[in-house]
């Protein structure tokens, strides 16, 4: 079934897949997000990008408090701290892995996962496994 093109904001570039849905129109560069974190805060989210990515065609959107990563909906993203990178995936089901630190529900839409990431290094084989599920979510395909 093909799914209808999205819309795309006059103002800020951003895509949806409802038109006029409710945002904010700030964008801001990349780069901004890690300007006095330390270098492995970059390579981490970088990492975590490049997984993204993996999985098939994605936008990366730095927005004023956080980055998203949209394929059709947006599936992940991150919040660049001091001390860790907070990486988020919307998956359909709750699901355990060691960096872990908190699962919020949304009821029948699914589970937002957020993972404490510290180096590159913590995106292992597991977490790419749950990336490439959340994947499925962001491209709207039906997720058993």
């Amino acid at each position: 079934m093909t799914k209808p093109p999205l819309w795309r904001c006059p103002r800020c570039g951003h895509r949806f897949v409802t038109k006029n849905l409710s945002h904010s129109c700030v964008r801001v560069p990349l780069g901004e997000h890690f300007k006095s974190k330390p270098p492995v805060r970059r390579r981490t989210f970088d990492r975590w990008l490049a997984t993204a990515r993996a999985c098939g065609p994605v936008t990366c959107y730095a927005q004023e408090t956080r980055i998203v990563i949209q394929a059709r909906v947006r599936f992940a993203g991150a919040i660049v701290r001091n001390s860790y990178l907070d990486a988020g995936l919307w998956l359909r089901t709750r699901e355990t892995h060691p960096r872990l630190r908190i699962v919020e529900d949304f009821g029948r839409l699914g589970y937002v996962h957020h993972f404490r990431l510290e180096s590159p290094d913590d995106i292992d084989d597991a977490l790419r496994d749950l990336m490439r599920k959340a994947y499925r979510v962001g491209k709207q395909e039906t997720v058993a």
